[in-house]
């Protein structure tokens, strides 16, 4: 049996996450633990916690990955993109 803190922590994480279409990362931000628990708890605890929000966080973890790709595109654009302001105000 799983202590009853980190299911509650696990179905709070996974029931923001669903909400908000959040990312693992945001989702440890949030609520100030690791990416690692957050990953844990959402790929292990949560499947044997309640199987349908394990699947629809599934879902929500496997869009964001899918679109990973993308956010960090956008992000090493940007990051670019400061550096050359910076220089052009010099």
């Amino acid at each position: 049996m799983l202590n009853a803190g980190r299911e509650d922590r696990a179905r709070e994480l996974a029931e923001w996450i669903v909400e908000n279409k959040a990312t693992v990362r945001a989702a440890a931000n949030r609520f100030g633990v690791s990416k690692s628990t957050v990953h844990k708890d959402m790929t292990e605890r949560l499947r044997e916690i309640d199987r349908l929000l394990y699947e629809k966080v599934r879902l929500v973890l496997e869009v964001n990955k899918a679109e990973r790709h993308l956010r960090g595109g956008d992000a090493t654009r940007r990051k670019y993109e400061r550096e050359r302001q910076a220089v052009e105000r010099e």
